[in-house]
């Protein structure tokens, strides 16, 4: 294994805040007009290449505001060994703009040089919990720092199963050493899709290691046997996702929220909405605990 790279402490910590996820579209305006939002996160391979305009914007974004780095490529549920070049430029990036969070999806996505555009659900076994949290591990001694894991929305399980999802994902967390994003509407769309109660999941979770949260808006398929959502981060959050987040801040206290919208993106305006009303359901809970 290389050597680790050396990490300086983050240029600014991240706050119980609502922030956004910054996209290619908002950038100008970002830069321009710097508006009053907590903080950004990135997705972590975009920032892939060396050099250019997305590299400039962000060097100016991160001396005013806390970051993270979210990534969506390293794949940790794969069979075999991990992507060392996928590694490698990890590590540089954060090297490089020292972020506050850096965190990844807890899934499969890659195997053998072949790439899926999506995150799939790994097979809840001991096998697969035991290569997902040497796979972990190895990221974490890599970077140097924690590692984030994200739970994800899946559409499918196999068949063979040691574990529900929450208790695998706890699990994870716990023998890994890592800390927890936990994305509400992915637990949302996987327990209707799935039919499970979301306060179990929730209860399952290891309260220390919660580290952020997601929200994002999915996409309800109509005219089925059975219901289907879609986590699409294409609309605002739902009302039940909402309903949900509160109840995810009253068992864990304020934390990092973060609102994503990848696909159909809409003006700045209406992101700093959504992060609005997070930060309204986070002042309540402030007030709770003060």
């Amino acid at each position: 294994m290389a050597a680790s790279l050396p990490t300086a402490p983050a240029l600014h910590p991240i706050p119980a805040s609502a922030g956004i996820g910054l996209r290619a579209p908002h950038l100008a305006r970002v830069l321009a007009e710097r508006p009053r939002i907590p903080w950004f996160e990135v997705h972590s391979e975009n920032l892939f290449a060396a050099g250019g305009a997305m590299h400039a914007s962000m060097e100016q974004i991160r001396a005013d505001y806390p970051i993270s780095l979210h990534g969506v490529g390293l794949s940790l549920g794969s069979a075999g060994v991990l992507d060392e070049r996928h590694l490698t430029r990890l590590a540089e990036l954060v090297h490089r703009y020292q972020p506050a969070l850096v965190s990844e999806h807890l899934c499969w996505s890659a195997l053998d040089g072949v790439h899926s555009n999506d995150l799939l659900p790994l097979p809840l076994t001991h096998e697969a919990l035991v290569l997902t949290v040497a796979h972990i591990q190895q990221v974490q001694e890599r970077l140097g720092r924690e590692l984030l894991v994200e739970n994800v929305s899946a559409y499918l399980r196999f068949a063979e199963a040691d574990y529900n999802e929450w208790d695998f994902v706890a699990e994870a967390v716990r023998r890994s050493g890592c800390g927890l994003l936990l994305d509400v509407n992915n637990l949302y769309v996987n327990s209707v899709n799935h039919v499970f109660d979301p306060n179990d999941y929730l209860h399952a979770m290891p309260v220390a290691a919660l580290r952020e949260i997601h929200l994002a808006g999915f996409t309800r398929r109509n005219g089925l046997a059975v219901p289907l959502l879609i986590d699409t981060h294409s609309r605002p959050v739902d009302a039940a996702v909402w309903a949900l987040y509160a109840h995810t801040l009253g068992r864990f206290g304020p934390l990092p929220t973060l609102i994503e919208w990848d696909q159909d993106i809409p003006e700045l305006e209406v992101l700093v909405a959504e992060a609005t009303r997070a930060e309204e359901l986070l002042d309540v809970r402030r007030k709770l605990v003060a």
